[in-house]
């Protein structure tokens, strides 16, 4: 049976939930990673938490780099297998790798030669949490290389149609990741204690296992891969409109973390306690965030496809599809993190006196979860269309707005919790505005069969 999904023909619907389901399920099963780690460095205590937080600031900055590959080769392979040209579609996929590969490398270089000061950004004020921050940072982000392989290889495969093999293969990653944590984190047997190193050699090691069982997958592959070649010289044309296409992406995604970044020293003048936190907060409000991403992907594809295939009603009636299922999943997890906060934030800091701190910020973030589905869907749907710097545009200057809503609100009685307040406010105004904007965007989509007119 096919693992690839149609999505120019057919019930719209459950070929939109047939190529999403996986995703999301792929996007939970990342969350696991990082929740897994989350559970077990929490027994080992709130300062652990903080190293891991704030060196997985970067590793969240890679993404924003390896997104300008991961876009643009996924969108321009979308559109050039929605227009039957197979082979264009795997210079595509060949040119996005080789981007992948180069970043990776400049990436790991600056992270491991740069680890003090770029963890010293943050302001932390105990050692130890200093040092560990820093071995986190060298492993995960000096071996970035597996990661951005692994980002790349999805988005060419979901373009294709194919949303179950980026399960199977994270799921695979995620047992292994599930054995090595406690093993490498706390000793046994043989191994030694590892305690944060352990944690980021476990992470590293499961996003190795899934790049092989990529390499595998990809072999056997008969529609774009096969007529991949990785050392080939790519036209210089491809990577343009790939850079056109994947540039405002990787730039929003880079100007997020870095205020995001900016933000977490806001938060470190509260105390190291205050960035453990946010660590552990935003993991656990990532399995929201995590599954709309995965969810944007799809409608990224399947939008990609049938505007390459001048579908243009399939691409209205896929958007609105996807909406009504990501406002469901939007209101489900903002009932959930407001109405179990104390329960959920437990089982990953035990220090009784940070627990009221990880409540406040789970429901304060709870209320602009069903905004920031909205807002994350949209984003994939307007780049399916190419719209991408139109997406940079709205979250860069919205995002860019925290950082002086979180100084006047922080310094009113509302203290910590006005940081947080910023986040959610922010979220739902970008919520609202991209959903007026895709409509406004696809109202000027022509009939059917017709050449659009950007």
């Amino acid at each position: 049976m096919s693992k690839k999904i149609d999505l120019l023909h057919g019930h719209i619907f459950t070929s939109l939930t047939g190529l999403a389901l996986p995703i999301m399920a792929t996007a939970l099963v990342q969350t696991a990673y990082s929740l897994t780690d989350m559970a077990w460095i929490g027994l080992v205590g709130s300062p652990a938490v903080a190293a891991v937080g704030a060196a997985s600031m970067y590793t969240w900055l890679s993404q924003g780099v390896v997104a300008l590959a991961k876009m643009g080769g996924q969108v321009k392979v979308a559109h050039s297998l929605g227009s039957g040209r197979p082979e264009e579609a795997a210079k595509y996929a060949a040119g996005a790798i080789q981007m992948g590969v180069l970043f990776a490398l400049v990436f790991a270089a600056v992270t491991v030669f740069g680890a003090r000061p770029l963890i010293g950004f943050f302001g932390l004020s105990d050692g130890a949490i200093i040092h560990n921050a820093q071995v986190y940072l060298k492993i995960t982000c000096g071996l970035i290389l597996f990661s951005f392989l692994n980002a790349i290889i999805t988005g060419i495969l979901t373009a294709m149609g194919d949303s179950k093999t980026p399960f199977i293969a994270n799921v695979i990653g995620l047992i292994m990741n599930m054995i090595l944590d406690p093993v490498l984190i706390f000793g046994v047997g043989p191994f030694p204690v590892m305690g944060v190193a352990g944690a980021a050699v476990a992470t590293v090691t499961a996003q190795m296992i899934v790049t092989i069982v990529f390499l595998v997958v990809v072999k056997k592959d008969r529609l774009v891969f096969d007529k991949v070649r990785f050392l080939e010289r790519i036209p210089k044309d491809y990577f343009r409109v790939m850079v056109r296409i994947g540039l405002p992406a990787a730039v929003q995604n880079l100007i997020y973390t870095s205020i995001s970044m900016v933000l977490t020293r806001f938060v470190a003048g509260f105390g190291d306690a205050a960035v453990a936190v946010q660590r552990v907060g935003s993991q656990i409000e990532s399995i929201s965030w995590m599954t709309a991403d995965g969810f944007a992907a799809a409608i990224n594809s399947f939008i990609g496809q049938n505007y390459g295939g001048r579908r243009y009603r399939r691409v209205k009636k896929g958007y609105m599809t996807a909406i009504g299922v990501m406002f469901v999943w939007g209101l489900f997890c903002s009932g959930v993190l407001i109405g179990f906060p104390r329960q959920i934030f437990g089982l990953f800091i035990h220090e009784a006196d940070i627990i009221p701190m990880g409540i406040s910020y789970l429901v304060v973030l709870g209320f602009s979860q069903m905004f920031m589905c909205v807002e994350l869907t949209t984003v994939g749907a307007l780049s399916g269309l190419g719209k991408t710097l139109l997406c940079s545009v709205i979250s860069v200057v919205f995002t860019s707005a925290r950082i002086p809503l979180a100084m006047i609100l922080s310094s009113t009685p509302l203290a910590l919790d006005g940081i947080w307040w910023a986040f959610t406010i922010s979220s739902v105004i970008k919520g609202i505005l991209f959903f007026i904007c895709f409509l406004y965007v696809s109202g000027k989509l022509p009939e059917d069969g017709a050449q659009a007119s950007w």
